[in-house]
């Protein structure tokens, strides 16, 4: 049985993004990225993290 994983970790969101690891931190201190925290660890939901983007994105063409 294979398992897909459906969460990211701080490095893969931070490539996926094109930002760095210590900004993705920054914005999960200020919660302003959709994250979970199991223990010490985060981790990112991708269905989250797509949906944030499409709310964050600008739409200048409406």
């Amino acid at each position: 049985m294979e398992i897909k994983r459906s969460t990211l970790t701080v490095g893969e969101v931070a490539e996926y993004l094109g930002l760095s690891k210590d900004m993705i931190y920054k914005m999960t201190r200020e919660k302003a990225i959709p994250h979970i925290r199991i223990g010490r660890r985060l981790v990112f939901k991708l269905d989250s993290i797509e949906k944030w983007l499409s709310e964050k994105e600008e739409r200048i063409y409406e």
